[in-house]
C-alpha cells in the first residue's frame, strides 16, 4: 500500500513538473528568443565628455552643440564616432527625449484605452521585433545605445532603455502592421529644369506622420557629421537617429512616404533606418537603389530621392519582396501613398489602396498644382505645400486626408540640393515661417558653435501663410477643441448629454469636413435618437469622405438607425 501511494506520488510529482515546464517554458523561450544584446562598444571613455550650458537654451560638449531657435525649432549639431555621436546627442537632449517618449505613450494611450490590450501590445512588439537587432547595421545599433545611456527610468515598465530607443525606430513600420492606423498620409514632390526658375531641383515634402501635438513640439533640426560617410542634416526628434526627411552634403535628399502593407510576422530593416543608411552613404540615385536593394524591409514604403549632381529625382518603391525605381523622361515626380512603376500595376494590394484610400484623390490635386503656375521656385513649392483645396479647388473641409496639407504635418521641408539649401517650417504644420539652413555653411562656420547665434539665412524666409491670420484658422481651432470634446463623452458611461448648440457650433467650425457630421450622428446614435443620428449621418455622406472604410462605416451605422426607427413606428 505505501508502495502505491509512493508511486502515486511519484507520478502526481512527475506530472506536476511537467505542467510546470509547460508553463515555464514558453515564457523562458520567449524571454531568450526576444532577448536584444547590446551592441559591442570598443571604447566607453567617451562617456567622460562634460557638458557646457553656454547661454539659455544651449548646451555644447566639445564641438556638438544643441540650441533652440527663435523660430522655436532646436538645432543640433553632432560629429565624430557613432558611440560618441549617441551617447553626447543624449546627454545634450535628454530632457526632449524625455519629453518625446512621454508623448509618444499618452497618445498611444489615447488611441488604445485599454491597458489589458497595451498590456498584449507590449508583449506583441516585442516578439515582433525580436530579431531586429539583426537588422539593423552596428553603427546605428551603437548610436542608439548611446542615447539610451541618457534616456529615463521612468518607462522601464515597458522595457530597457535601448531596447524602448531600439524600439521606438520601427514606430512608423509599426503602424503599418497593426492594421493600417492611418498614422501617415505624407506628400513630396520634385520639379526641375524648365519648371524651376533657376533651371535647378527643388524637392517639397509635407511629412504627415500624427502623434498628437505635444510629439511634434518638439522638432530638430539634426546636422551630424560621421566619421564615416556624408555629412547630412535630417529634421527628427529626441531619441530618433533614423532619417524620414533629410539632405546630405553631396546634394542628394531623401523623404519617405507610407504605401499599403501585408500585416508581416516579423520585424526587418526599419524605414528610416534605411533611410539613414541611404542619406548617409549615397551621393546618387544609382547609389541609393543600390543601398535599397541589398536591405529587407517588412513594410512597403516609397522613397523619394533627389539628386543635386544628377539635377533629377526617382521613386524607390520598396515591397518586403520587391524593389523598382520610378523615372520620369519629364521634369516632374510625385509621390503619395501608392505605388505607380510597372511592377506593382497589377498588385492587388496596391490596387485595393488606389481604390480605398485617399492616394490617389491627393496626387491628382497634386498634378493639379504642379500644372501651373511656372516656373517655380521655394515660395511657389510652399504655397503648393500649404494647399487645403481638393479636386478642381473643391471644399473638403479643414484636415481631410485628401488634401495635400492636412494640417496634421509634423514637419515640412523644402530642398534645393544644387546650392544645399533646405527650407524647414515652423510652427504650425506648414503655416508657420519656413526657415532656410546652408548646410555648407552650417559644416565649414557653425561646426563647434560656442555661443548662441542664428543660424539660418534670415533672407531667405518663407512668410507664414496668411492663412494663420484668418476666421477659418480660428474656427479650426475651435473645431479641433470640440471635436476632442465630444469623442471623449462619446466614451463616458452613461452618455453625458450635450446642447444642441454645440453640437452646431461643432457643425459651423468645420462645415464641408464630413466627421462633423459623422462625430455628430454618433452622438445622436448613442443617445439613441435615430432620426438626429440618421439626419447626420446623411449629410456626412454629401460631403468629401477621405477613404472608403469611413464611408461604409458611416452607411452602417444609417442603415441601423432605420431598422431602428421601424421598430418604433410599428
Amino acid at each position: 500500500m505505501q508502495q502505491k501511494t509512493k508511486k502515486r506520488l511519484k507520478r502526481k510529482g512527475f506530472a506536476l513538473l511537467i505542467l510546470i515546464l509547460i508553463l515555464l517554458i514558453p515564457g523562458l523561450w520567449y524571454n531568450l528568443d526576444t532577448t536584444i544584446r547590446l551592441p559591442y562598444t570598443a571604447d566607453l571613455t567617451d562617456t567622460t565628455i562634460s557638458l557646457q550650458q553656454t547661454a539659455p537654451g544651449m548646451m555644447t560638449a566639445g564641438n556638438n552643440w544643441l540650441k533652440q531657435s527663435k523660430t522655436g525649432l532646436w538645432e543640433m549639431y553632432l560629429e565624430g564616432e557613432p558611440f560618441q555621436r549617441g551617447y553626447i546627442n543624449g546627454k545634450l537632449s535628454k530632457a526632449l527625449v524625455d519629453a518625446q517618449e512621454q508623448a509618444f505613450i499618452d497618445q498611444i494611450r489615447t488611441m488604445i484605452p485599454s491597458d489589458g490590450y497595451l498590456h498584449f501590445l507590449k508583449y506583441f512588439i516585442y516578439w515582433f521585433n525580436r530579431d531586429l537587432d539583426e537588422y539593423i547595421p552596428e553603427e546605428y545599433q551603437q548610436e542608439i545605445y548611446g542615447i539610451s545611456l541618457s534616456a529615463s527610468d521612468r518607462f522601464k515598465e515597458i522595457g530597457s532603455a535601448y531596447h524602448r530607443m531600439l524600439n521606438y525606430h520601427s514606430a512608423h513600420d509599426i503602424g503599418h502592421a497593426l492594421q493600417d492606423l492611418s498614422l501617415v498620409g505624407c506628400t513630396s514632390f520634385g520639379v526641375w529644369g524648365d519648371h524651376v526658375a533657376d533651371g535647378g531641383l527643388i524637392i517639397g515634402r509635407n511629412f504627415d506622420f500624427y502623434m498628437g501635438e505635444a510629439f511634434a513640439a518638439n522638432k530638430i533640426v539634426c546636422f551630424e557629421k560621421p566619421s564615416k560617410g556624408f555629412g547630412f542634416m535630417m529634421v527628427t526628434w529626441g531619441g530618433m537617429i533614423g532619417t524620414v526627411s533629410g539632405m546630405n552634403e553631396a546634394g542628394l535628399t531623401i523623404t519617405i512616404n507610407a504605401a499599403k502593407s501585408e500585416i508581416p510576422f516579423s520585424a526587418r530593416t526599419p524605414i528610416s533606418i534605411l533611410a539613414r543608411e541611404i542619406l548617409q552613404y549615397a551621393s546618387t540615385i544609382g547609389e541609393a537603389y543600390a543601398i535599397a536593394k541589398k536591405r529587407e524591409t517588412f513594410v512597403s514604403e516609397s522613397l523619394l530621392i533627389g539628386s543635386g549632381r544628377e539635377n533629377r529625382a526617382a521613386i524607390i518603391e520598396k515591397s518586403p519582396s520587391q524593389t523598382e525605381l520610378l523615372t520620369t523622361t519629364g521634369s516632374t515626380i510625385t509621390c503619395t501613398n501608392h505605388f505607380r512603376s510597372a511592377a506593382f500595376t497589377k498588385d492587388p494590394l496596391n490596387q485595393k489602396n488606389i481604390r480605398e484610400s485617399a492616394s490617389l484623390y491627393r496626387y491628382r490635386r497634386l498634378l493639379q498644382c504642379l500644372s501651373s503656375p511656372l516656373p517655380l521656385d521655394p515660395a511657389g513649392v510652399a504655397k503648393i505645400l500649404r494647399d487645403r483645396e481638393g479636386l478642381n479647388g473643391e471644399s473638403t473641409g479643414y484636415g481631410n486626408e485628401k488634401a495635400i496639407n492636412q494640417l496634421i504635418a509634423h514637419h515640412s521641408v523644402i530642398f534645393q540640393p544644387g546650392q544645399l539649401k533646405v527650407w524647414v517650417s515652423t510652427h504650425p504644420w506648414q503655416s508657420g515661417k519656413y526657415v532656410c539652413y546652408d548646410l555648407y555653411e552650417i559644416f565649414h562656420k557653425f561646426a563647434g558653435l560656442k555661443r548662441k547665434v542664428e543660424i539660418i539665412d534670415s533672407s531667405l524666409t518663407i512668410e507664414a501663410d496668411p492663412f494663420l491670420l484668418s476666421r477659418e484658422y480660428s474656427e479650426f481651432l475651435k473645431f479641433k477643441t470640440l471635436r476632442i470634446r465630444i469623442s471623449r463623452q462619446l466614451q463616458t458611461e452613461p452618455l453625458l448629454p450635450l446642447s444642441g448648440s454645440l453640437l452646431n457650433a461643432f457643425q459651423q467650425s468645420n462645415p464641408w469636413y464630413f466627421e462633423v457630421y459623422s462625430l455628430t450622428g454618433d452622438y445622436y446614435f448613442k443617445a439613441e435618437q435615430w432620426q438626429k443620428a440618421r439626419d447626420a449621418y446623411a449629410r456626412a455622406l454629401t460631403k468629401v469622405i477621405p477613404v472608403w472604410k469611413d464611408k461604409e462605416i458611416i452607411i452602417k451605422k444609417m442603415v441601423q438607425c432605420n431598422v431602428n426607427l421601424l421598430k418604433h413606428t410599428e
